[in-house]
C-alpha cells in the first residue's frame, strides 16, 4: 500500500493523505496532479511513475509530493516546484534538503485540527469574496480550465448548474489522470456563486473536495452538499454517499424528484446560445486587437453568477410584496422555463427558505 516517506512539521496529522495524495489507478500513468482536502486545508499533490530495475519495488518507482494550505486558490504558484521534486525524488529517494528549505520558507500558522468543532472556522466557498480569490486560479489551467469545462459538458452545464445551486452532492468520476478532473469541481462550484448581500444564511455551504477516495466514505457520510471526483468505480454503487453522480459526460441521479432536472429545456437551450454568443463575441474582439482585458474565464464566472442574482432578487422581492405569488411571468424574467423549470423552482425555495406561493400550473396531459 501508499506510506508516508517524509513530512514537515512531523507532529502533523497525516492520516489517509497518502491515499489522497496518489489516486487509485496512478500506475498506468506517468505523471498527474491531484487536488484534495484534509480536515480543514487543502492540498496539491504532483504524482510521478518510473520503470526501475528492481524487484523489491516491482519494477516501478512511483511518488507523490504535496502541501498543504488553509486555502487552495494559491496552490497552484507551486506546481512547478512540486513537479521538479517529484523527478527529483524518483530519481534521488531520501534527499529532503530542497524540500526542507521550501518549508522553511514558505511554512505558515495553520488552523488547529485538534480544536472543538465550536472553535474550528469553516472553509468557506464564498459568493461574496470569491471573485477576488478567484484570479489566482484561472491561470492554473493552460488551455483555460472554464473553456475545457463547457466543451467537454457541453448543454449538460446547465443540468450542472442547478444541482449545484440546489446544492446537491455532486461526485464525478473518471479514470486518471485526475488533475483535469479536479478543475471540473473547481468549476462545478463557480456555477452557484451569488453575490447578493443577505441570501441563504441557513444554506448548506457548497464545498469543493476535489479529489475522494474509500478512505473518505466515513467523511461523505456525514456531508449535506460536497462536489468531489474521484477514480474509484466502487461510488457508483454506494448511493447513500452523492446525489447526482457525473460518468464522464453522463450526469444521473438515483433520486425519482430529481429526475425532471436532467432534461434540457427550451430555457437552458437559450441561456447556452447566449453564453457561446458571448464567447464567440470575446474571441473576436481578441482577435481583431481590442484592448480586452477580460477573458473567457471572467465571462463564464459573470455569466453564471448574473443568472443566479436575477433570480434570488425576484424571489426575495416576489416574498417581500403583498400576495407572495410566483407566477409564469415572472420564471420567464428569471430565464427560467416556467414548465419545464417548475420542479427546480419548488426545490430552489425549499432549499433556501424562501416564502412564495408557486402558481405556475403543469400542462394538462390528455
Amino acid at each position: 500500500g501508499n506510506m508516508v516517506e517524509w513530512c514537515l512539521p512531523q507532529d502533523i496529522d497525516l492520516e489517509g493523505v497518502e491515499f489522497k495524495s496518489m489516486a487509485s489507478g496512478s500506475h498506468k500513468i506517468q505523471s498527474d496532479f491531484i487536488y484534495f482536502r484534509k480536515g480543514l486545508c487543502f492540498g496539491l499533490a504532483c504524482f510521478a511513475n518510473m520503470p526501475v530495475e528492481s524487484e523489491l519495488e516491482r519494477g516501478a518507482r512511483m511518488k507523490s509530493v504535496g502541501i498543504l494550505s488553509p486555502s487552495y486558490t494559491l496552490l497552484y504558484r507551486y506546481m512547478h516546484f512540486l513537479e521538479n521534486q517529484v523527478r527529483h525524488q524518483l530519481e534521488m529517494p531520501g534527499h529532503y534538503s530542497h524540500l526542507e528549505a521550501f518549508y522553511d520558507d514558505k511554512k505558515g500558522v495553520l488552523p488547529d485540527s485538534k480544536g472543538t468543532p465550536g472553535s474550528q472556522q469553516p472553509v468557506h466557498w464564498l459568493p461574496s469574496i470569491h471573485r477576488y480569490m478567484y484570479p489566482e486560479m484561472k491561470i492554473t489551467h493552460p488551455a483555460g480550465c472554464m473553456s475545457q469545462f463547457i466543451k467537454f459538458f457541453g448543454e449538460q452545464i446547465l443540468v450542472l448548474w442547478k444541482f449545484a445551486l440546489l446544492r446537491k452532492r455532486i461526485l464525478i468520476f473518471s479514470p486518471p489522470p485526475v488533475g483535469v478532473v479536479c478543475y471540473r469541481v473547481y468549476c462545478c462550484c463557480c456555477l452557484a456563486n451569488v453575490s447578493l448581500p443577505g441570501l441563504g444564511g441557513t444554506v448548506p455551504e457548497s464545498k469543493p473536495f476535489f479529489y475522494v477516495n474509500v478512505a473518505d466514505i466515513e467523511m461523505l457520510e456525514t456531508e449535506v452538499s460536497y462536489v468531489a471526483c474521484t477514480t474509484e468505480k466502487i461510488f457508483e454503487q454506494k448511493r447513500d454517499l452523492y446525489d447526482v453522480y457525473v460518468d464522464n459526460q453522463n450526469v444521473k441521479t438515483h433520486h425519482e424528484h430529481l429526475q425532471p432536472l436532467l432534461k434540457i429545456n427550451s430555457a437552458d437551450k437559450e441561456k447556452y446560445r447566449r453564453l457561446n454568443d458571448q464567447r464567440q463575441m470575446l474571441m473576436y474582439s481578441q482577435e481583431v486587437g481590442e484592448d480586452c482585458s477580460s477573458c473567457e474565464e471572467d465571462l463564464f464566472i459573470l455569466f453564471f453568477m448574473e443568472q443566479n442574482n436575477r433570480i434570488f432578487q425576484t424571489l426575495m422581492e416576489v416574498s417581500a410584496s403583498q400576495d407572495k405569488t410566483l407566477t409564469a411571468d415572472h420564471a420567464r424574467g428569471m430565464g427560467l422555463d416556467p414548465q419545464g423549470d417548475r420542479s427546480f423552482l419548488m426545490d430552489l425555495l425549499e432549499v433556501y427558505g424562501i416564502d412564495v406561493m408557486l402558481v405556475i400550473d403543469n400542462p394538462c396531459c390528455t
